[in-house]
């Protein structure tokens, strides 16, 4: 069981909620079943519109699910992956710090979620 903490400056309120780890539920799945507002429009990884901050609150247990190659792709793109983290992501395997909450997977750890509201602002 994963606990996701998702705060924005459009909730009034930031949100605890519990996710299965192991069901493969995206970052976008979980807010879409707890009614969090994440930005989306392609679903597919390609627009950057759902991207957000994640922390994890786990300390040194990171379990963040290694970037697709879309994702890599598109981050790059739009500078929110600099090259430290994408090589720290593929030889240590930590996740950077902005995702896409389409194609980011939940696992057994606790996050935070951080989105502006605005589509691709994180």
């Amino acid at each position: 069981m994963a606990t996701v903490y998702f705060s924005s400056p459009i909730m009034s309120k930031n949100r605890k909620v519990s996710a299965v780890a192991g069901k493969n539920t995206t970052l976008l799945g979980v807010a879409k079943e707890n009614d969090i507002k994440i930005p989306f429009e392609c679903q597919n990884g390609r627009c950057a519109s759902c991207m957000v901050k994640v922390t994890h609150l786990d300390g040194e247990r990171i379990k963040g699910v290694a970037l697709t190659d879309k994702e890599r792709d598109v981050l790059k793109s739009i500078g929110r992956l600099p090259e430290k983290e994408e090589e720290r992501a593929y030889v240590a395997d930590i996740p950077p710090t902005f995702r896409l909450a389409c194609q980011t997977i939940v696992t057994d750890e606790d996050l935070l979620v951080e989105f502006t509201g605005e589509p691709g602002g994180a």
